[in-house]
């Protein structure tokens, strides 16, 4: 059986992807404050290994723990929301198949107890 990351590409699809998703979150007036002061280059790279890991790819991701990444930053479930519509948004431009968006869902949604601020307090 193929991997999700296999059948969108894998590592070119994934790095565009990851690219126009930025394009749009750093454009979203909600998420454009969390973005401030970071370097995007490196925060893209994390992404691509992330999401590569994530979708069944070979890479390795190096990077902190989700929960720790997110630790501090007051992240709301509206815009852990506004980043699944911008996830949404940018693979249906991509072209990616419907079934495939929504097995990338599945992979993503849970993440929003490691993520969002008031998921963490408990």
């Amino acid at each position: 059986m193929t991997s999700i990351y296999e059948q969108i590409g894998g590592r070119e699809s994934v790095a565009a992807a990851v690219d126009l998703f930025y394009c749009r979150a750093t454009a979203d007036p909600v998420l454009a404050p969390y973005f401030e002061g970071l370097e995007l280059r490196r925060l893209k790279a994390h992404m691509r290994a992330f999401l590569a890991v994530a979708l069944g790819g070979p890479e390795i991701y190096r990077g902190r723990d989700m929960q720790a990444a997110h630790a501090g930053l007051g992240i709301t479930h509206e815009a852990f929301n506004r980043v699944i519509g911008h996830l949404v948004a940018t693979l249906v431009e991509l072209g990616v198949p419907d079934g495939i968006i929504v097995a990338i869902g599945a992979k993503v949604e849970p993440l929003r107890a490691m993520v969002v601020a008031d998921s963490l307090a408990a």
